[in-house]
């Protein structure tokens, strides 16, 4: 008799451990489940927000600003979207090449745009943006004036004067008209970073068509993925400017590599050089595949390998209607 009066208890006590550990576990899945979306925004944040900060190398004190978001920024991750009204596959981040090798370099994530500073030749590296018929339209104003990037040291931070008395106009490489949309995208292509020295023929010409062709081909086919930058082709280029300790190289040549998503994907590549010339936009056209090879870069490296290799070494300016 002894022995049952024993066992009552501890079977209580089994039952009741039982009812406090599902009772938890149901506490820790409910409290999951009401959580409100991550503070980045969810499946849809934007990972470079931040008006302007760096990562990469900070030689002689540039403003290295630590991010939640860093390890965000190379999280490729394959999503599907709405985007302008267009059905298409959304990729996060598909404008940004790889991380460069075997050339100085310091990422600055601006509002919409990505700039790669070369702290060699003090010009950018590449400038990529995804450009939307929505950033189009709009009323923000052309600046009058460019200014020194203030996130870099004084040592590499390039300024407007600097160009003076040069022969070489402030080229833009990401072009204010890809940015009517939001006053602060607009400043920021008047920063230094986001110049190269530019033949005045080629930026008033050739290379300007290049630009609005752009602006008429995400007209057509939404979404671009637009990545542009200058390709030197020697390690001794030309340097202009006046201050001993600032010396800016002046390219050869200019790429510029133009994705589409839209029904089929399609890229194709243009390289200009640094001259006034004067000829059909075709004739500039060559594969993607091709600019890598001139430049080193790994372009949309975030597409599935099978259709980044198919799109990359096709150049076909009829599908792009020029």
């Amino acid at each position: 008799m002894n022995r049952k009066r024993n066992k009552k208890p501890t079977y209580y006590l089994y039952v009741s451990l039982l009812l406090c550990a599902a009772l938890f576990t149901t506490t820790v899945l409910v409290d999951k489940c009401s959580s409100p979306q991550s503070s980045d925004g969810g499946k849809w944040g934007r990972v470079n927000a931040d008006d302007s900060y760096v990562t990469g190398e900070t030689a002689d004190g540039t403003q290295s600003v630590a991010s939640s978001h860093t390890q965000e920024i190379i999280d490729y991750q394959m999503q599907e979207a709405p985007s302008e009204g267009l059905s298409q596959e959304v990729y996060e981040n598909l404008e940004q090449p790889a991380p460069l090798s075997g050339k100085p370099e310091v990422i600055l994530f601006k509002t919409d745009f990505i700039i790669s500073y070369n702290t060699s030749t003090l010009c950018p590296n590449y400038v990529a943006w995804h450009l939307t018929p929505s950033r189009l339209k709009g009323s923000a104003q052309r600046l009058d004036q460019f200014s020194g990037d203030m996130v870099l040291s004084e040592r590499l931070r390039v300024l407007s004067e600097d160009y003076a008395g040069s022969g070489y106009d402030r080229g833009h490489l990401c072009p204010a008209a890809d940015n009517k949309h939001n006053e602060a995208s607009m400043a920021e292509t008047f920063l230094m970073t986001n110049v190269c020295p530019q033949s005045h023929g080629l930026n008033e010409g050739d290379w300007n068509e290049l630009e609005q062709q752009c602006r008429s081909w995400v007209k057509n086919y939404g979404d671009l993925y637009i990545v542009a930058g200058p390709i030197f082709n020697n390690k001794s280029p030309k340097k202009i400017g006046r201050r001993k300790q600032c010396k800016i190289s002046v390219p050869d040549r200019f790429y510029k590599v133009v994705l589409s998503m839209g029904s089929e994907p399609k890229a194709i590549g243009f390289v200009y050089p640094n001259e006034a010339v004067h000829a059909e936009m075709r004739s500039y056209a060559i594969s993607v595949s091709q600019v890598e090879r001139m430049t080193g870069i790994d372009f949309f490296p975030n597409l599935p390998d099978d259709m980044e290799r198919k799109v990359e070494r096709t150049c076909n300016p009829a599908a792009w209607g020029i």
